[in-house]
């Protein structure tokens, strides 16, 4: 198998174990957010997921190659950042907890799009023009995914830094009373 070739297979098979890993985790981010559209796009990306999955199945078999996954070392380790942020979310106000989530989501996009973008390029330098065409499929929807994941984030960024101004202010409310001494007069050293 020559080396460009069998380096599309085996980054394949990284793509295949990370998407398959990306199943089971996006629900878990779905059910942990707050936000309806953040909830819901989660929710939507997993059944696109699978769609990836079988994409790649299918883009193996165009390759005569066995559609077998090889542990993906590095989606392993954007998955358990996205499990740490669905923990400490729990401390966290709702926008900044989706935020945080939103934030782990699209540095699994950012990891997808590189890989499907090289292997894409890849297939189509050896000429294999239908595992390039499904390659290229599925990074337009990572894509997709990474431009939906930003703008859902607006809305709760806005909201977040109301949440952030509103307790400045209550803290500030509180130094000012706790300054003025019991009878709410402001006392001078004078």
């Amino acid at each position: 198998m020559p080396i460009l070739r069998e380096l599309l297979v085996e980054e394949m098979q990284d793509l295949l174990h990370a998407e398959t890993q990306l199943t089971k985790a996006l629900p878990k981010m779905a059910k942990a957010a707050h936000d309806p559209a953040v909830k819901e796009g989660f929710l939507k990306h997993t059944e696109e997921t699978k769609g990836h999955v079988e994409r790649l199945k299918e883009a193996f078999e165009a390759l005569g190659a066995k559609a077998k996954a090889k542990p993906c070392k590095g989606m392993m380790g954007l998955i358990e950042e996205g499990q740490k942020q669905i923990t400490e979310g729990k401390e966290k106000e709702p926008a900044a907890a989706d935020l945080a989530l939103i934030a782990a989501a699209q540095k699994v996009e950012h990891y997808e799009i590189s890989g499907y973008g090289t292997l894409r390029t890849i297939a189509e330098q050896l000429g294999e023009k239908k595992v390039a065409k499904l390659l290229a499929q599925t990074l337009a929807e990572e894509e997709k995914t990474d431009k939906l994941l930003t703008q859902a984030s607006q809305p709760l960024l806005e909201q977040a830094l109301n949440e952030g101004g509103e307790e400045e202010e209550e803290e500030e409310e509180e130094e000012e009373t706790v300054g003025a001494g019991a009878s709410g007069r402001r006392y001078s050293s004078r």
